[in-house]
């Protein structure tokens, strides 16, 4: 018995001991993280939605995978011209509260989701660069204007989380009431989540009837207590923990990996810099190695399934000459490139996140590059990745990995780039232009001016190091009828899965 299996062994004895055999109408969720909070409106951070989305907390629309965009809490939509969309709500729903779903309830959640008191993801990332204003008709039935007009709209309204008008509108609410199928029931920190099926949900009744999230940090030991029966789904695996065929899926999981730059601080303020970063990495040697065959090298934020992804774009060839010579140019140029450059990394972020790190770092030191790793846990990796950022810390380089499961470029580029994201690293006027005129735009024209956005981000600005669009790896228990799909990285609903 080698070592490693001696020790994960161990591990899993010492974590599963006490566990009564599953029901058979329950299961049992093995997450690579804790959560830092259960708030809907932060549900898309992925390890918040995989609990939280569809199952405590609904959307007024669904894209589902091969489908399409599909009512959930809306049955039907309509543009009514100039920006406004009419929605009309499903009747007789109710919150976990017990408490009637209605036109009021949405008007809440779009406000709170911009609030100033305290800052929402969804409305950072989605809804930033426009304006939002509702007109209730009844109960049933609203409307809902954009400024500028977003011809996407009712695909925005999929990200939405509708919570009750009653919660607090000025802070995180830690016990998540909602219209979805299950109630939010504990949170052990440290220890599990639970949720429980509601049984007057308005929707079918599903097959899963009570849920547990466990957290364990180290992959070997997730996909351990899945081939153990003391887990049934393990969402997040490391490449090399997935060897079992009968259990184990593989998936495109639409997260893109990169490096944020803050290009106004010195040396990451000059172009030359940040071209001799994306030189320096090989990225072809983690592909079926520390990463996953099937990864592919990236050029843009979001995956290629999405429209106006640029194909032309093609990703900085491995060239360590060329990077030491860009840096040796900007050097004589009087840019402080000696300059010590601080890099964040999130611990299990995604599978070999340390091993991924500890290999760029190495390859850029290899440049040239004064870089300094630290990995850390999701609450300080935030105040390096979100604004206001950490001051008085220099340079600073930040890995993310960045889901958009949605197939347009909406649901990243304003967070990501505008000048007022907040996630972006740059501030670019033209940039800020693109970015509002493809967002207005529709059809072809909307492919061609995203298209063109990608370009100038990636070969005039060279905001980012992007480095790879990422597989992930599922185990699932061979009971249950489930299969993962691009979305189970970034939701996971208890409604979806069966028993065998």
């Amino acid at each position: 018995m080698t070592q490693r299996f001696t020790r994960v062994a161990a591990i899993l004895m010492a974590t599963t001991a006490g566990f009564a055999a599953h029901a058979q109408d329950s299961v049992t969720i093995v997450l690579s993280e804790e959560l830092e909070n259960v708030e809907p409106c932060m549900a898309s951070k992925s390890n918040i939605g995989r609990v939280i989305l569809q199952n405590v907390s609904e959307t007024l629309t669904e894209l589902v995978p091969g489908t399409g965009l599909e009512p959930r809490l809306a049955e039907s939509w309509e543009d009514m011209g100039n920006g406004t969309w009419r929605f009309n709500l499903r009747e007789g729903v109710t919150f976990s509260d017990g408490t009637a779903f209605d036109a009021g309830d949405v008007v809440f959640s779009l406000e709170r989701n911009k609030s100033d008191k305290f800052v929402c993801e969804i409305g950072a990332k989605y809804y930033g660069g426009m304006t939002l204003t509702t007109n209730v008709i009844d109960d049933t039935t609203i409307e809902i204007t954009s400024d500028p007009a977003q011809p996407i709209l009712p695909l925005l309204m999929s990200t939405l989380t509708v919570l009750p008008s009653e919660a607090n509108p000025d802070a995180f609410v830690d016990q998540p009431i909602g219209t979805g199928p299950y109630t939010f029931d504990e949170y052990n920190r440290g220890e599990n989540i639970k949720l429980s099926v509601r049984d007057d949900y308005w929707g079918e009744a599903p097959t899963i009837k009570n849920a547990t999230y466990l957290f364990r940090s180290e992959s070997a030991v997730r996909a351990a207590m899945v081939e153990a029966g003391e887990a049934d789904i393990a969402p997040n695996i490391a490449v090399q923990d997935a060897t079992n065929e009968a259990t184990d899926y593989s998936y495109p999981n639409s997260e893109t990996v990169y490096m944020r730059l803050e290009t106004a601080t010195p040396p990451l303020d000059d172009v030359r810099v940040r071209q001799a970063l994306n030189y320096a990495v090989d990225k072809e040697a983690f592909v079926g190695t520390i990463l996953a065959n099937g990864t592919l090298l990236a050029t843009g934020m979001v995956p290629p399934s999405t429209i106006g992804y640029n194909t032309d774009l093609q990703p900085y060839p491995y060239d360590l000459e060329k990077a030491k010579a860009l840096l040796e140019e900007a050097k004589a140029d009087g840019v402080p490139v000696d300059t010590e450059i601080l890099v964040i990394g999130r611990l299990e972020n995604y599978a070999n996140v340390t091993e991924t790190m500890e290999a760029l770092v190495a390859m850029w030191q290899d440049a040239g590059f004064n870089v300094t790793l630290n990995m850390v846990e999701t609450a300080e990796w935030n105040e390096y990745y979100s604004k206001p950022f950490v001051e008085g810390k220099g340079p600073i380089m930040v890995n993310a990995q960045h889901d958009n499961a949605n197939g347009d470029p909406v649901f990243s580029m304003f967070f990501k780039y505008a000048s007022d994201g907040v996630q972006s690293g740059i501030s670019d006027p033209k940039l800020d232009e693109m970015i509002a005129a493809a967002t207005a735009a529709t059809g072809d024209e909307r492919e061609a001016l995203w298209k063109d956005t990608f370009a100038y981000i990636f070969n005039d600005v060279v905001a980012d190091v992007f480095l790879w669009h990422m597989v992930g790896f599922t185990r699932v228990s061979d009971k249950l009828d489930f299969e993962p799909t691009i979305r189970t990285n970034s939701e996971l609903q208890l409604s979806q899965i069966k028993f065998k």
